[in-house]
């Protein structure tokens, strides 16, 4: 079993055991940590709902981020995951959630958000931390490694550490 499909399962045993679900919002892994969570037979005790919000107007439709986020701090950013986090879970009742916006490449880049910039929230619907990345390699190793640390941040988050650290 590879490193991501391990980390889901072992995500999915302990919100289990918390009796608790997780919602996913994302952008630049066009649904990859859902996929990552949904390979684990029996994940529809513990999964809630994703949210694949690819364009700005999605991620107001679907999670409520306000357009002003756009127009101040552009969608790759703090302040648009963590309104992302929160609106996943206040849309689908989970009590964990994680999002995911970043520059996956090969283009879109700039000086401030180069290639592999992504920003991740976690939220435990008491307080929401987010982490930005810079992701080296292409734009599959982006997603990647997107995918791999926003699972291993959920699970910091599930057993009561902090999601940004390492």
């Amino acid at each position: 079993m590879d490193t991501i499909t391990l980390a889901a399962a072992e995500l999915g045993e302990r919100l289990r055991a918390l009796a608790a679900q997780v919602s996913t919002a994302e952008s630049c892994t066009g649904g990859g940590i859902a996929e990552a969570i949904t390979r684990i037979a029996g994940s529809s005790a513990w999964f809630e709902a994703g949210y694949i919000t690819y364009s700005n107007a999605q991620k107001t439709a679907q999670l409520g981020v306000s357009p002003l986020l756009f127009q101040q701090v552009g969608a790759v950013s703090r302040e648009v995951v963590e309104a992302m986090v929160q609106g996943a879970q206040a849309r689908s009742g989970a009590r964990f959630a994680v999002a995911v916006s970043g520059v996956a490449g090969p283009g879109g880049g700039s000086a401030e958000k180069p290639v592999g910039t992504v920003w991740l929230a976690w939220g435990d619907g008491a307080s929401v931390v987010a982490r930005r990345c810079q992701f080296p390699g292409d734009r599959g190793q982006v997603r990647l490694q997107t995918v791999e640390t926003a699972l291993a941040g959920l699970l910091r988050l599930v057993v009561g550490e902090n999601p940004g650290q390492g």
